[in-house]
């Protein structure tokens, strides 16, 4: 079974991690993708709502060495 592609933060981080993340899964240049990123929060006019949903992506997007499936056993009481 082949391991699945999953968007997550990017272990070499910035801010927090989330324009690297997205360079990573779609095998875009780090930089680029954080310029361009950049330019689009600070565009005129989109300040307040790029800033509002780059915290949110980083809120949301699991970190790369956290899985997000639970290991275990389950009993019912």
């Amino acid at each position: 079974m082949s391991k699945k592609k999953r968007l997550t933060k990017s272990a070499d981080k910035v801010v927090c991690g989330v324009f690297g993340g997205i360079a990573e899964y779609f095998g875009w240049d780090k930089a680029i993708t954080r310029i361009v990123g950049a330019f689009l929060i600070i565009f005129p006019g989109t300040i307040f709502a790029g800033t509002l949903l780059y915290f949110i992506a980083a809120m949301v997007m699991p970190s790369p060495d956290k899985p997000d499936i639970i290991e275990g056993d389950f009993k019912e009481k």
